[in-house]
């Protein structure tokens, strides 16, 4: 006698508001594709950095480095390659500033435009800064050595995206946010005065130039019409409002 065949079971549907939450967070996503990609390749390649030794990664990492001495030999190389290594700080940290900065230039511009933007602030202040270091070589104010400094990071494409979205914002407050932004580098340099220091203001600088790429993209943010802005009204006024009743009652 033939055993009868036993009813597949049915695939539980997830309940409705994981499922909402996976479809925001994919909508999240992709909306700024390029600039999630590149904090996973960073959250990569940091787990790796950190189970290096000390003396191999100081050796590796100057091997991806955007020194003198590595963009006269292989420069297209070490400019991908080291914007892809953190120097310093935390993962978290970086993907937190990644998401004040790089996500809203990047849905603004496009991926593309994003793309172009902190490529000419990464390319043009690396050679600018490492042009002031070579000077600074041939003037005696630097050591010979300085052509093999360890010069890897994020951080000249991170000040280009934050000078770009100066475009992106309505006046008054464009200004003060601009202000914020070269007080921040330019102080920097004051006190510091070295050419990484050059390599920041120099990126902010270049992606002010970059101009021309936000044409056409939209309107500007208005900071006071946003969420947080329209929670702290609310939230204003709901405490001007009991206050004003206390004040009746008394």
């Amino acid at each position: 006698m033939n055993a009868q065949p036993v009813p597949a079971r049915p695939v539980p549907e997830p309940p409705h508001h994981l499922a909402r939450a996976r479809t925001a967070a994919w909508a999240y996503l992709r909306r700024a594709p390029g600039t999630h990609l590149w904090l996973l390749a960073l959250f990569v390649t940091t787990v790796a950095m950190h189970r290096m030794s000390p003396e191999f990664q100081e050796h590796f990492l100057r091997q991806r480095s955007t020194n003198l001495h590595q963009l006269a030999t292989d420069p297209v190389r070490v400019l991908i390659a080291s914007a892809f290594w953190l120097d310093g700080g935390t993962w978290i940290s970086y993907a937190v500033i990644y998401t004040l900065f790089h996500v809203p230039a990047e849905r603004w511009l496009g991926t593309w435009r994003w793309l172009l933007a902190l490529a000419v602030a990464h390319v043009g202040a690396t050679y600018i800064s490492e042009g002031v270091l070579y000077w600074a070589i041939h003037q005696g104010r630097a050591p010979q050595s300085a052509v093999n400094t360890l010069d890897v990071g994020v951080s000249y494409a991170l000040a280009g995206i934050q000078a770009i979205l100066f475009y992106r914002i309505t006046a008054p407050w464009r200004w003060i946010y601009l202000a914020a932004v070269l007080l921040w580098y330019g102080s920097a340099l004051v006190h510091g005065r070295t050419f990484t220091d050059v390599g920041h203001l120099t990126a902010a600088l270049l992606g002010l130039a970059c101009y021309p790429l936000t044409r056409g993209r939209g309107e500007r943010w208005d900071p006071t019409r946003s969420k947080p802005a329209g929670w702290l009204r609310g939230l204003l006024h709901r405490s001007s409002g009991r206050s004003s009743d206390r004040s009746a009652d008394h």
